[in-house]
């Protein structure tokens, strides 16, 4: 990296999951399949499977917001049943062994703890499946806390993330992610953002108010 801005030593550092910690389409692949033929099969949904490239350009959404955009025109119905068959899926996909962290991930996690930073999750997905990706991939252990939509309800990142940094009394942090979504929690809280411009679901353009990009998770320790 050249010129990187100084930025304020934080006490803790809040990751986005999908696309920033886990490599989404790992596992997300053979999920998206699943969930199609499970809405046709109960009639749902009846149109074509749309490409799953689609999907892992919606992730960092509200799933609300994803079925919305993958299924146009749906019901109600299908959008609630298609919440249900995801997490479904994707539960017994990280069961038997599917889906990984993006390289080094692990490894710098670690080394962030032992420099004593807090390390946190503030994630927009479902709560099972958010906490179920940390303990299958076995880094739960060193998060402070884990925070999804899912569980908190909120309408936003932002508030999810206001909502973490309040209950712990954070006075500084760092958000971490992938995704416009995460540069708009992080500058909504007076946090530095650091963009993970490895991931290739997002538009090039999603990160451009971001103050650090990194192509490497590794850069993180650097910083």
């Amino acid at each position: 990296m050249e010129q990187t801005p100084r930025l304020p030593e934080p006490q803790a550092l809040i990751f986005d999951m999908d696309g920033t910690l886990f490599e989404t389409d790992t596992l997300l692949r053979g999920v998206h399949e699943r969930i199609f033929d499970t809405l046709r099969e109960e009639g749902l949904y009846l149109e074509p499977t749309p490409p799953v490239e689609k999907l892992l350009g919606c992730l960092g959404m509200l799933l609300e917001d994803i079925w919305k955009n993958l299924m146009p025109g749906s019901t109600e119905a299908a959008r609630l049943r298609a919440d249900v068959l995801m997490l479904q899926y994707e539960l017994e996909g990280l069961e038997a062994g599917e889906g990984s962290l993006y390289p080094h991930v692990a490894d710098v996690l670690r080394e962030l703890k032992a420099r004593g930073r807090k390390l946190f999750v503030a994630s927009n997905g479902l709560e099972h499946y958010v906490k179920g990706v940390a303990e299958h991939q076995g880094i739960l252990e060193l998060f402070d806390g884990v925070y999804s939509a899912g569980e908190y309800k909120t309408a936003t990142k932002v508030d999810l993330v206001a909502r973490l940094l309040q209950d712990h009394g954070l006075e500084s942090a760092w958000m971490v992610g992938d995704r416009s979504s995460d540069v708009e929690a992080g500058k909504g809280n007076g946090l530095p953002v650091i963009g993970c411009a490895y991931a290739v679901y997002g538009r090039p353009d999603e990160l451009s108010g971001a103050d650090v990009l990194i192509r490497d998770f590794r850069e993180l320790l650097t910083l």
